[in-house]
């Protein structure tokens, strides 16, 4: 009978352990109730309503969401967002690789205060790193200074600023080392002996980039890319201060809908499109990331 009772006794539950749990994530859990999911939802119940004469009007509607596909003017804005964020994320990707693979293998002593260069840029301000474009790419900047003392050209040139290449230009710079970082810490975990015993074998430098270096430091390149490509594709510091008309980009329309134009209901559907774009890079990086683990 003692058994039986025994048997039948539920387990004590250890509340201090669900204490504990709670003072430590409930920080982090309160942070993005309030920070991220509540504003997420506050734009997506925005995002079905409508204005009417500056008064937001709350009557459930698709309209904003057909009124982004409608418009080619505004298929030619998320368009040219998409192409700038490629452009920069492949040119990241292609000069920050190529950083971290000369921080990590040729630098001997100096791969420390080298990595620490390459940290530095993330402690300056973003939109200074931007304007500093501004200053080098314009009329009177380093560039065309240089040309006109060599002699190349008679007056400056205008095609440097307040077009496309200047955002490329500008948000590339920016974010190389959100990549070189990543990557170089990839580096930094291949093992030396694989290297050594590919070069034993007779493989080339350049064969043992493609089949070993290259595959081993993907965990760093994705992160990197991925980090790269969103936050290009929503930024609007650059193309404010170096876009054009061939500049303009969704972030600086999304703006103006929240700002002069006064359509929060419409500004809001864009913003939604800009996070389901972004979630479906995530995923697609995560589904690579797990090929390859």
């Amino acid at each position: 009978m003692i058994l039986t009772e025994l048997s039948s006794r539920k387990p004590a539950i250890d509340w201090s352990w669900h204490l504990r749990l709670v003072a430590f994530l409930g920080p982090a859990a309160l942070y993005a109730l309030v920070f991220i999911l509540v504003p997420y939802a506050n734009l997506l119940i925005y995002s079905f309503w409508k204005t009417d004469n500056y008064t937001i009007v709350r009557d459930f509607n698709l309209g904003n969401f057909a009124r982004v596909f409608e418009s080619p003017v505004y298929l030619s804005v998320i368009a040219n967002s998409l192409l700038v964020a490629s452009i920069v994320t492949i040119c990241a990707v292609v000069l920050g690789y190529a950083l971290a693979l000369y921080v990590a293998f040729f630098t001997g002593m100096r791969r420390k205060f080298l990595y620490f260069l390459m940290v530095i840029p993330l402690w300056t301000s973003f939109l200074l790193r931007a304007f500093i474009w501004r200053l080098i790419l314009g009329r009177e900047g380093v560039i065309n200074s240089g040309l006109a003392w060599f002699g190349f050209t008679d007056e400056p040139l205008s095609v440097l600023l307040f077009n496309r290449f200047s955002v490329c230009v500008a948000l590339t710079y920016v974010f190389i080392p959100f990549v070189a970082i990543p990557v170089y810490a990839a580096l930094e975990k291949i093992p030396p002996a694989t290297l050594e015993a590919s070069m034993d074998l007779g493989a080339s430098p350049f064969y043992t980039l493609r089949r070993i270096i290259l595959p081993l430091s993907l965990p760093g390149i994705i992160p990197g890319a991925i980090f790269t490509f969103c936050l290009s594709f929503g930024d609007f510091v650059a193309p404010s201060l170096l876009g054009g008309p061939s500049g303009i980009m969704i972030s600086s329309v999304i703006i103006n809908q929240f700002g002069s134009a006064f359509d929060w209901p419409f500004g809001s559907a864009l913003a939604i499109f800009v996070i389901v774009v972004v979630g479906i890079a995530v995923a697609l990086a995560r589904l690579l990331e797990r090929r390859y683990e």
